[in-house]
């Protein structure tokens, strides 16, 4: 397995992790925890060492099933949570919480599910706009020097909070969209800013929720309750100018003989060796699939092709999130 490492002189990880969220939520399931405990044995077997999990993931549900898998496996795995979402009865609507408070509540409440004396590395979900946030790094500062965790990281932040962040406790990670139909890291400064300041960047939704594998041709080809169907980037015209970008990259794909996933993901990976892609899934087959990329090498060429199809700006078309989810990012 390939690693990279989180920061300066930071912890030493898989190059893929893998995101946990979809075994859990939005996603749609079964209910059966079958295929992602398989799932996660088998990313262990296969060298991921970076798990990565939130509390608003159920809510709370994932952490548990993490929780009981963990056990007996603690030393083997990285494990990354989450923190700052609060979920609503409204399943489109969300609330940020940044106060100190409630960042020390949150652990303990991740700690307990996870069944861990410690969580390796720890992330403002979302940046609270009502609370400084020297306020809250403040607050994972003293969880640090108290042992409870190991590194911290911030996720969806603009430059200037990466910024902020990291200078009241240095940062090993930021945590954002990034793919080939989502750049926007590459022309905010976010990624500029991380180079600058030695902050690995973790890439979710590499593939693009999934759509950039090309597995869908239809919104029909989603679950009654997976939340893509309420996504801009998944509905009416806008997915049907999205499948033409996906079908573009089927046919590279097909073209140097792997799947459009692992192009995808290969693309991603080749952007730097300070990121560190967390795609997610519940299969076996697609976990085996993902890894796969790790051997894939891009030519110029083919960099050249994958960039004229998805400019740094205006690829997709859509929003990536919902009115009310777009509110919740620093932007």
């Amino acid at each position: 397995m390939h690693t990279r490492t989180l920061g300066h002189n930071g912890p030493r990880v898989s190059a893929l992790g893998l995101g946990c969220m979809g075994m859990s939520d939005f996603y749609s399931r079964s209910g059966d925890d079958n295929s992602a405990v398989a799932t996660l044995d088998r990313a262990l077997e296969l060298g991921v060492t970076l798990f990565d999990t939130a509390d608003m993931y159920g809510p709370y549900s994932n952490e548990q099933l993490l929780g009981r898998w963990l056990k007996g496996r603690r030393e083997q795995v990285f494990i990354a949570s989450k923190f700052g979402i609060v979920r609503t009865e409204d399943p489109h609507a969300r609330g940020v919480n940044g106060r100190p408070d409630y960042v020390r509540q949150s652990l303990e409440g991740s700690l307990q599910r996870l069944g861990v004396e410690r969580i390796d590395l720890y992330y403002q979900h979302r940046v609270d706009p009502n609370v400084p946030v020297e306020e809250t790094f403040g607050a994972l500062a003293e969880l640090v020097r108290e042992g409870k965790l190991g590194h911290l990281g911030i996720c969806e932040a603009r430059a200037s909070t990466i910024e902020r962040a990291h200078a009241t406790h240095p940062l090993a990670a930021v945590q954002s969209e990034y793919s080939l139909w989502s750049r926007e890291p590459e022309q905010d400064g976010v990624l500029a800013t991380c180079r600058r300041l030695g902050i690995a960047f973790v890439p979710y939704s590499p593939l693009g929720r999934g759509f950039l594998s090309g597995r869908f041709h239809s919104p029909e080809d989603f679950a009654a309750d997976d939340y893509r169907r309420h996504s801009p980037r998944f509905q009416g015209e806008n997915f049907t100018r999205n499948l033409a970008l996906v079908e573009q990259v089927e046919a590279l794909a097909a073209a140097r003989g792997v799947s459009a996933a692992q192009l995808a993901l290969a693309w991603v990976l080749g952007q730097g060796d300070d990121i560190v892609p967390i795609p997610g899934t519940t299969r076996v087959e697609n976990l085996e699939a993902n890894l796969g990329a790790l051997a894939i090498q891009l030519s110029a060429a083919e960099r050249g092709q994958l960039d004229a199809i998805f400019p740094v700006t205006g690829a997709a078309a859509g929003e990536r999130y919902g009115v009310e989810a777009m509110r919740t990012l620093d932007r």
